[in-house]
């Protein structure tokens, strides 16, 4: 079993079948107003860095990190297939995007995710992010949970 992590395209058919599981997933568990997905074309845009996860050659998970201008980037569109869930593709994508902010001069990593992910959190929090209050141009929101690392 292999995973490979590394900064691709977002614009694949399998990259774009896992966004949208990920706003099925979401759809299904928020209001519109607390969903704060980015589209394809804003994951191409070169302040922001894309990474695929890839089990034996096979995408199965995917983020992005989008840097701020601040000194700071945003995690988006983290999401890991179902079927490939316990894999370590959640950490081992952090993990990149961790060390790619750091490489980059970013001094912390920020996030928004809802109150209805366990598994997003535990991950989050596991890897040493705490709980913040609305950034850049988030509205508090009851539904969401804010964090960030300081990683430099």
């Amino acid at each position: 079993m292999t995973l490979d992590i590394r900064k691709e395209t977002p614009r694949q058919p399998d990259v774009i079948d896992l966004l949208n599981q990920s706003d099925i997933y979401a759809q299904s568990l928020y209001p519109a107003e607390s969903n704060h997905l980015v589209d394809l074309e804003t994951l191409e845009k070169p302040e922001v860095s894309f990474f695929v996860a890839r089990h034996d050659g096979a995408i199965i998970g995917c983020c992005a990190l989008v840097a701020a201008g601040d000194g700071s980037g945003e995690i988006k569109r983290m999401f890991v297939d179902p079927k490939a869930r316990g894999m370590r593709a959640g950490r081992s994508l952090l993990d990149a995007i961790e060390q790619t902010a750091r490489d980059t001069g970013l001094t912390t990593v920020r996030l928004e995710t809802g109150i209805y992910q366990p598994e997003a959190i535990s991950l989050y929090r596991k890897a040493g992010y705490r709980d913040i209050e609305p950034f850049g141009s988030y509205k508090p929101d009851p539904l969401s949970l804010f964090m960030e690392k300081i990683v430099a």
